[in-house]
């Protein structure tokens, strides 16, 4: 569960290309707060603090309460436009929440004890598939993250959706109910070696075949062979 973190903004009155460049210049970032039924809020919010925040991860799931005027604003990010070239932030929407809101967020994945995977001990490398899962939940509920613990995972294991302990109140978007996150991938220099330990038994009866196929070959031969003629001699050696 997230803490919602204060965060001071000022007012904008007009709107448009030309004002957001004019707040850049005076190293703010333009923002909106919308939402919950409610008229949207043109806001500024300093560059610097909000560069200790949109840069980190988990930002989409953390709540802020925003002050502005005396009062605060419970929000949440949904989105942030950054500069192509610098990679800083250019604008920021905020959704206002209540206790009654229901959201969509994406909660990242971290995976935790992969020194105590055998997999990963013996060479084998972790092939995340899902690095967010999205969930529906009050915004008071949203989960910073989800941990998985890879502690008995071995080589070619694959880490489900059924291995996050989910908390109360929250639940999965997705119809699928226990698709891959992760596995323990094989590499090119042990795929030989685990191959042929997965199938020993497969490997060990076209063998054990093939000697039953020769034993019974020598019968079928002799019985073409005409009755009552005896295979000639081999002659000595020595003698034409």
């Amino acid at each position: 569960m997230t803490q919602a973190v204060v965060l001071a903004a000022v007012a904008r009155e007009s709107v448009g290309k030309g004002t957001a460049r004019a707040v850049r210049r005076n190293n703010m970032i333009p923002a909106v707060i919308y939402g919950d039924k409610l008229p949207p809020l043109m806001i500024s919010m300093e560059t610097k603090l909000m560069l200790n925040y949109v840069n980190k991860a988990g930002f989409f799931t953390h709540l802020f309460d925003i002050e502005l005027n005396g009062k605060k604003h419970h929000v949440l990010p949904r989105d942030v436009q950054f500069d192509p070239v610098t990679d800083r932030p250019l604008h920021v929407d905020f959704l206002r929440v209540s206790a009654t809101t229901k959201v969509r967020v994406q909660v990242p994945v971290h995976f935790t004890n992969t020194d105590k995977s055998p997999g990963i001990k013996r060479g084998g490398t972790l092939n995340i598939v899902h690095h967010e899962i999205e969930v529906l939940c009050p915004p008071s509920k949203i989960p910073e993250s989800f941990e998985i613990n890879l502690e008995g995972y071995a080589i070619g294991a694959a880490v489900h959706l059924s291995a996050i302990k989910i908390p109360e109140g929250v639940t999965y978007t997705s119809k699928e109910t226990d698709y891959t996150i992760a596995a323990i991938a094989v590499p090119s220099a042990l795929r030989g070696a685990v191959e042929a330990e997965a199938t020993p038994a497969a490997a060990a009866a076209p063998a054990a075949g093939g000697k039953a196929a020769a034993g019974k070959a020598a019968p079928a031969a002799a019985a073409k062979a005409p009755a009552g003629k005896a295979a000639p001699a081999a002659k000595p050696a020595g003698k034409k």
